[in-house]
């Protein structure tokens, strides 16, 4: 899905508006992934996260009472976790709600930016790992490939999503640049090949989440 190419839909907010990817439940209550932008001054008041927030920080600087996180943060907050975010100059998110549960899950906040980029076994890509814990299947990573780079045939054993954050990937399917994100089944497998230098933000696993997904229509969506 090309999120460059939809429109921004308000959200309950006024101020802050959204490009919705993927909904699992109801529209102010599910299982959501969406890109999210503030505008100056933009707030939301204070909330609960049942089952989890997960934030990066694409543009912009995004605020709560617990600091300040300008572009290149990546946030989990963990089941439980509360806040009022609001961004002074503005900002654009990428963020997935209620897709994190579990109460024993850590919180992060990483700048992504001062972290090594690491080798991986395919040559041409690197890696940022962002979040893995003991007794999820989950994991988050920022990933780097070089122009040409290709791990060869993928199979995604337990799913997996991508969100394209600069140049161009190809697969059997088409072409994905800056702005695309993909869900891959359980199962699904192709070939994938860097057209450019790219970076992308990717999640393995986690989609049994979405499955058993709970329409709480009585607790809003509000981050994003």
């Amino acid at each position: 899905m090309d999120t460059t190419a939809m429109d921004w839909a308000p959200s309950p907010s006024g101020t802050v508006w959204r490009k919705r990817v993927h909904l699992v439940g109801a529209p102010e209550s599910g299982q959501v992934t969406s890109i999210v932008r503030y505008e100056p001054n933009a707030s939301f008041p204070a909330h609960d996260h049942p089952e989890g927030e997960e934030i990066l920080v694409l543009e912009g600087v995004f605020s709560d009472e617990h600091g300040d996180w300008p572009a290149g943060t990546y946030l989990l907050n963990p089941e439980g976790f509360r806040h009022a975010p609001f961004s002074k100059p503005g900002c654009v998110l990428f963020v997935k709600l209620r897709q994190f549960p579990g109460k024993d899950r850590e919180h992060h906040v990483i700048d992504t930016d001062a972290l090594d980029w690491q080798p991986t076994t395919v040559e041409g890509v690197s890696r940022k790992p962002l979040y893995s814990q003991a007794g999820f299947s989950d994991s988050v990573c920022l990933e780097r490939w070089e122009g040409g780079a290709s791990p060869g045939p993928v199979k995604h054993e337990q799913g997996a999503e991508w969100f394209i954050l600069d140049g161009e990937i190809e697969d059997d399917d088409g072409i994905y640049g800056a702005g695309c994100w993909l869900r891959f089944p359980r199962g699904a497998t192709h070939t994938p090949t860097a057209r450019t230098h790219c970076t992308l933000y990717v999640k393995r696993a986690g989609l049994a989440y979405l499955d058993a997904a709970v329409d709480n229509t009585d607790i809003p969506a509000t981050t994003g």
